[in-house]
């Protein structure tokens, strides 16, 4: 089950400014309007809510949309459905400015500065501006516009920068095509929320403990209690197996991934491995790496303790080769879990995929016989991963069990997404070591390049 969630948006004047050039293609070009859409489907629309402007831009700038437009969701859609490119040059500054000016004016609907409204701009661009953009940009910011810079492909990122409110860490974005812009809709849907700690006001319906996230809340128990399959309620624990778990890695390192990134997911793994009780009748960690082959690092209960894992991790040298996923995913259950290599009958098994790119290979298969065979997935993604096949190989509900960040600098923020889950045993103690790695690991990735 998911988490609690209440959230709703604060009253914003939204202009999405959406470079249409030459360079950014047709097919590309409704990636973008889907991307639009898929943001306003999130926020509360109303003339006393969100309003949403739209202007799009190559060498000239067109108001697509003004935030004094009818805002109801569905004439909001249908007018991003029937945008259509200008495919010319690139004049950002120009449609900056055209936003200080027009959009934002109150003759077009915006509302002013009072404090109860937010005035934000998300600006989607695939290429180097044919105009200034700072001084524009700092103008627009002045005005109390906050700025969000998109950039894709080849775009040039110090004019993402020069353009980006601060921090700009939360408001510049890169993707690498058009085709994957929509793995940034849940950070904006997520900018738009009104946080609020539903623990405190009371709206939610745990049974023991309440923990707060933002604009959301997990449940959990107190000690000597574990979480029930509903998320909801608690059990008291009755002993059984303790904290016994048989966990592999099944790392990607395909040529995409760059050697800078594999040391921060080498550092992710051993962040994780640290909350873990290590021994031969508690946690057991085995690693395997892929690219166009199949390498295992180091087999189930191959090291006794967290230091000699640690430092076999730190050791592990990187692949940089192709993405075959499907093949690594076989191995994973033909060989990481079986008793030869380690495994323990009646252990709970939990499986991490890593991978930053879509497979060139059939992964079906060997995701629904991992699955089949009682084996806990998570799949977790990074950059060009395809979202399909995250919920392909994650478990059910898959919701919780697959977590994409567009950056690997970004990857703490996957540790927002993650839930307290626990496996479905009769006995739910059973799982104690789950439970430890699920509520841990929030943590541990949060604090990743902090």
């Amino acid at each position: 089950p998911s988490p609690g969630t209440l959230c709703r948006t604060k009253p914003t004047d939204l202009v999405f400014i959406i470079d249409s050039s030459r360079s950014v293609r047709p097919h590309e070009f409704e990636k973008i309007k889907v991307f639009v859409s898929r943001v306003i489907e999130a926020l509360d629309v109303g003339p006393n809510a969100t309003r949403v402007g739209v202007i799009n831009y190559a060498s000239a700038v067109r108001s697509e949309l003004a935030l004094q437009s009818p805002q109801s969701k569905a004439a909001l859609l249908q007018a991003v459905r029937r945008i259509q490119p200008l495919s010319t040059g690139t004049m950002t500054g120009l449609a900056i400015q055209f936003a200080i000016s027009h959009a934002f004016s109150a003759a077009e609907g915006a509302r002013g500065s009072a404090p109860n409204f937010k005035k934000v701009a998300i600006v989607v661009t695939d290429g180097r501006p044919q105009d200034g953009v700072q001084d524009v940009s700092a103008r627009a910011r002045a005005a109390g516009i906050e700025i969000f810079a998109i950039g894709v492909g080849r775009v040039d990122m110090g004019t993402l920068r020069q353009m980006a409110s601060e921090p700009l860490d939360e408001h510049v974005d890169y993707v690498e095509s058009y085709s994957v812009i929509e793995k940034l809709t849940h950070k904006f849907q997520e900018a738009f929320c009104v946080v609020s700690d539903l623990c405190a006001t009371g709206d939610h319906d745990c049974e023991q403990v309440c923990v707060s996230t933002p604009g959301a809340y997990r449940c959990a128990c107190r000690d000597g209690f574990s979480l029930n399959s509903d998320g909801k309620t608690c059990a008291a624990c009755n002993g059984g197996l303790g904290s016994a778990l048989d966990l592999v890695f099944l790392i990607d390192g395909s040529k995409s991934v760059r050697p800078e990134n594999f040391e921060l997911v080498k550092k992710f793994i051993n962040q994780i491995v640290d909350s873990l009780e290590v021994s031969d009748k508690q946690a057991q960690v085995g690693l395997v790496q892929y690219s166009s082959s199949v390498r295992q690092e180091f087999p189930l209960g191959q090291f006794k303790n967290k230091k000699d894992i640690k430092a076999a991790v730190k050791k592990m040298s990187y692949m940089e080769k192709g993405t075959m996923t499907g093949q690594a995913l076989k191995y994973l259950v033909d060989s990481s879990f079986s008793v030869i290599n380690g495994a323990r009958p009646g252990v709970p098994k939990v499986g991490i995929v890593f991978t930053d790119g879509r497979s060139q290979d059939y992964i079906s298969d060997a995701a629904k016989k991992a699955k089949d065979s009682g084996f806990r997935m998570f799949a977790v993604g990074v950059g060009n991963a395809v979202e399909d096949e995250l919920r392909e190989i994650a478990s059910e509900p898959v919701a919780e069990h697959y977590f994409y960040t567009a950056d690997f600098r970004t990857i703490s923020k996957i540790g927002k997404k993650l839930q307290m889950k626990i496996c479905v045993e009769e006995d739910p103690c059973e799982c104690k070591s789950i439970m430890k790695f699920q509520t841990k690991v929030e943590d541990l990735i949060n604090s990743l390049q902090q």
